[in-house]
């Protein structure tokens, strides 16, 4: 048996309408949690109540990933034949038959995660959707190898094997799902993805996403790692810009001094601000982790004086060579210092 979760906050008679859709499909284990909701929402959540959903209940606003965690506990422990989890937005985004085709896939593979999928390349997606959900994608491929059309939708079917998965995750707002689905991709975990219908309504005004804050939820460690490296990368750059005028050497010597003094500061700089801060790693052996930042530290600094070197012939400052040639090593960077270097296990 697979339970429905809707987390729910500040939801209208969209809520009500999705359950009554629900409930003539033969739908009826649903479960809705009340995330912090206000008191002009209760009339909606005791009509639920009294339809037969079993309804919880959070205090304050803890967030959707939150909400999530709070259904999947309360199911594992109170659900009998348990089969998994069937998770969905409360703001009529998801259809009910759509619903019904994801539990399906999930009876039909039950060890496997189900993303109910859109095509956001149609025309009502709005702009700002469309363009998130690419970049979004883009960033998953990197990280995990994988392509996933959809990373950022909330129709998914998760089994119960991945009960202790889907609850040890940190993040309790919108950054859950991203950061679930990306560690589920990684373990690796069958995927199997399902065309699900795409709909916007009103141009999506009823989401609670806040596009700046929770963005940088989501997407907080290559942030703050482009913060420390852009902060890093202006000492190199300065300190590679100044040695190149004070060192009188042919070429090939002026940039292999120039690069290996600034690098080793500014290398040094890097690795404390990206484990303390970047991806917050300080807890693990301080040790092991720099013999990896350093192997690496060790190929970029040999790719980028290659590199320079082998493009100092064009008639461009060697700095701004330097600075193109760094921009492409950064990308890479990223994803090996968050998947080895600064990885949690």
């Amino acid at each position: 048996m697979n339970i429905i979760i809707i987390p729910a906050y500040e939801p209208d008679q969209k809520l009500n309408q999705l359950v009554d859709e629900l409930f003539v499909l033969n739908l009826k284990q649903i479960l809705i949690v009340d995330d912090g909701s206000s008191t002009k929402c209760k009339p909606i959540f005791n009509n639920l109540e009294q339809k037969g959903c079993t309804v919880l209940y959070h205090e304050i606003n803890m967030g959707k990933g939150a909400a999530i965690k709070t259904g999947i506990t309360y199911a594992y422990h109170h659900m009998d034949q348990l089969t998994g989890y069937i998770t969905c937005d409360a703001d009529g985004q998801h259809q009910s038959s759509d619903i019904l085709n994801v539990s399906r896939a999930l009876d039909e593979h039950p060890n496997t995660l189900i993303l109910g999928t859109r095509d956001l390349t149609g025309k009502g997606v709005p702009t700002k959707s469309r363009l998130g959900n690419k970049f979004s994608s883009i960033y998953f491929k990197l990280d995990t190898k994988i392509t996933c059309k959809d990373t950022q939708t909330g129709l998914r079917g998760i089994p119960v094997a991945l009960t202790n998965d889907a609850l040890q995750i940190k993040e309790n707002r919108y950054d859950y799902e991203m950061t679930f689905l990306t560690e589920i991709a990684k373990k690796p975990y069958p995927i199997v993805f399902v065309p699900i219908q795409t709909t916007y309504l009103e141009d999506n005004k009823s989401s609670h996403f806040k596009p700046f804050v929770d963005s940088y939820r989501i997407y907080k460690r290559p942030l703050r790692f482009a913060i420390s490296s852009g902060s890093c990368a202006v000492v190199d750059l300065g300190l590679f810009t100044i040695l190149t005028f004070l060192l009188n050497q042919n070429i090939f010597v002026l940039v292999l001094l120039a690069t290996l003094i600034a690098r080793i500061i500014s290398g040094i700089l890097n690795f404390l601000l990206n484990r303390n801060w970047s991806f917050s790693r300080h807890d693990q052996p301080i040790k092991k982790q720099f013999n990896k930042y350093f192997i690496l530290y060790i190929l970029q600094l040999i790719l980028s004086i290659t590199f320079v070197y082998l493009l100092s012939f064009l008639p461009i400052n060697l700095t701004v060579i330097k600075l193109v040639v760094d921009s492409i090593l950064f990308i890479g960077s990223f994803f090996i210092q968050k998947n080895w270097v600064f990885n949690k296990s």
